[in-house]
């Protein structure tokens, strides 16, 4: 059996802004499909303990005063949602996340901000990761177009029920690696440790081309020095680190 036809773990998180080290989680997902198996789906609402931007609500919907009166103190669902997440990795299901490094890097500094520990900690090196962004770019690195989910649920024609929900993003993400494995067999063949070290190559190649790609680019010089090529997690950094 391949892995896209086993098990697989969708997760995805919407927050209130871009930056992993400052910014907070407002809504997570961890979803479990495939495998002949029904889904099973938890989602969390947390209260960020901050002002949720404008900007952001509009994306996922959720509102600062909405956050504050039906989320959850966000610790709780920080703890519960690494705690899903660790069981999934453990019982040896990939993780399925569309630009992974954002998700699991804003998770780890909410497990530090709020004195959970970490997923990497709990799981140590048996942490396999699946990105949909990161295989799109390997297999098909001359298309035109843009490579968000929206953008990959089109090309490879999976429904996309509710852009920037996390469930609804999370079980696209799954649909998503599941076709590209499907057209792409040397994908789908490899085992999870070996496709989890080749994106850690091919995530690191690709932003490599991106921040060189700015760097030739006037006016986008400024954003080459803001790409990271650590995939799936951008490494903790505690004061006075180089």
């Amino acid at each position: 059996m391949t892995w896209h036809t086993g098990r697989l773990c969708g997760f995805d998180l919407e927050t209130t802004g871009t930056d992993v080290e400052q910014d907070r989680i407002v809504t997570a997902c961890v979803v479990q499909v495939g495998g002949k198996q029904p889904t099973a789906s938890s989602t969390w609402l947390a209260d960020p303990g901050m002002e949720i931007p404008e900007g952001a609500a509009r994306v996922h919907g959720i509102t600062t005063e909405k956050a504050r009166v039906e989320g959850q103190p966000a610790g709780e669902v920080v703890q519960q949602v690494v705690t899903a997440l660790a069981q999934v990795v453990l019982s040896g299901i990939p993780v399925v996340a569309m630009n992974a490094a954002f998700d699991l890097t804003m998770l780890d500094r909410e497990a530090r901000r709020h004195r959970v520990q970490p997923l990497v900690d709990s799981v140590g090196d048996t942490l396999r990761v699946i990105d949909p962004r990161v295989l799109d770019k390997q297999v098909d690195r001359y298309r035109r177009g843009g490579r968000t989910l929206t953008d990959l649920c089109a090309h490879y024609q999976v429904t996309l029920d509710g852009a920037h929900a996390a469930d609804d993003d999370a079980i696209a993400a799954c649909r998503v690696a599941w076709r590209i494995a499907t057209q792409y067999p040397f994908i789908a063949t490899m085992q999870l440790g070996d496709l989890h070290a080749q994106q850690v190559g091919w995530a690191r190649e690709q932003s490599e081309g991106l921040a060189d790609y700015f760097r030739r680019t006037r006016g986008k010089e400024h954003q080459a020095d803001g790409v990271r090529a650590e995939w799936p997690l951008i490494p903790f950094q505690r004061d006075g680190e180089a």
